[in-house]
């Protein structure tokens, strides 16, 4: 398994806090592994970094809570770099508020009301894995895999990776550069449209496309199975195969073809 590589000033757990608010974090990161960036309450906007090292900056602001009080921690693993906005636990939490690699990450802010905003550069060879829950998630011009996801919030991605994108209330738009996907891929909000667009040429996929409140269009052909609606469709790209979810409850759902 290749190594995460980091600059000297990683090592020395070099985190430079410019003003009680500020954070800057800079260092190499291995071909193939994943920066991950992980809010409660603020944006998170990532975009293409110029050269070999990932850059995340935040910036922390409040109107009553205290900036200081919450930490912007760094993990390192065999994945990659975590980076997170860790909140003070709760007196009656059953878990404490914690920086984890993955899926699996707890952070309860009890009505702290920290912003947390960050900027992220990543570099071309490495993952994207952005998360907040209150803020707006964009990762736009990568040229690696993305994940993100918020809660109350839009999301917005275009790489010539793959990618994978939720939210609840806020609207879903991603453009794909590969579409050699292995396992299912799912973009999916509540309150939102969802623009899903796929690169032009050969694709063979089970599209499962699901909303209440609008319609759903698409620029590929469809070998439809079951009955037809404008409000639920399941077909056929293709050869098929491999999986692709789009789900909404209030908004439409739009299949496109790039250029």
């Amino acid at each position: 398994m290749r190594t995460v590589l980091l600059t000297t000033a990683l090592c020395i757990g070099a985190v430079a806090a410019l003003t009680a608010q500020d954070f800057n974090w800079h260092g190499r990161i291995a071909a193939g592994k994943r920066l991950e960036v992980k809010g409660v309450n603020g944006d998170v906007r990532a975009v293409l970094a110029s050269g070999a090292e990932a850059v995340v900056n935040a910036r922390k602001h409040a109107r009553r809570s205290d900036p200081d009080e919450v930490e912007i921690k760094v993990v390192e693993s065999d994945a990659g770099i975590t980076i997170c906005a860790v909140y003070p636990t709760p007196r009656r939490a059953r878990e404490e508020n914690t920086c984890e690699p993955g899926d699996r990450w707890h952070s309860s802010t009890d009505n702290n009301d920290v912003t947390v905003d960050f900027e992220v550069q990543v570099p071309a060879a490495v993952e994207f894995n952005g998360q907040t829950v209150n803020g707006e998630m964009s990762a736009e011009g990568l040229k690696g895999d993305v994940r993100a996801s918020t809660v109350n919030g839009s999301v917005r991605v275009t790489t010539t990776g793959l990618a994978e994108a939720s939210t609840v209330n806020g609207s879903v738009y991603a453009q794909l550069g590969r579409a050699d996907w292995t396992n299912d891929l799912e973009f999916s909000t509540v309150n939102g449209g969802i623009t899903l667009i796929l690169p032009n040429g050969k694709l063979d996929t089970e599209v499962r496309a699901n909303t209440v409140n609008g319609d759903i269009e698409t620029d590929w052909p469809l070998m439809i199975s079951g009955r037809f609606s404008q409000r639920r469709l399941r077909g056929t790209i293709g050869a098929g195969g491999r999986g692709l979810s789009l789900s909404t409850v209030n908004g439409e759902i739009r299949l496109k073809k790039g250029t």
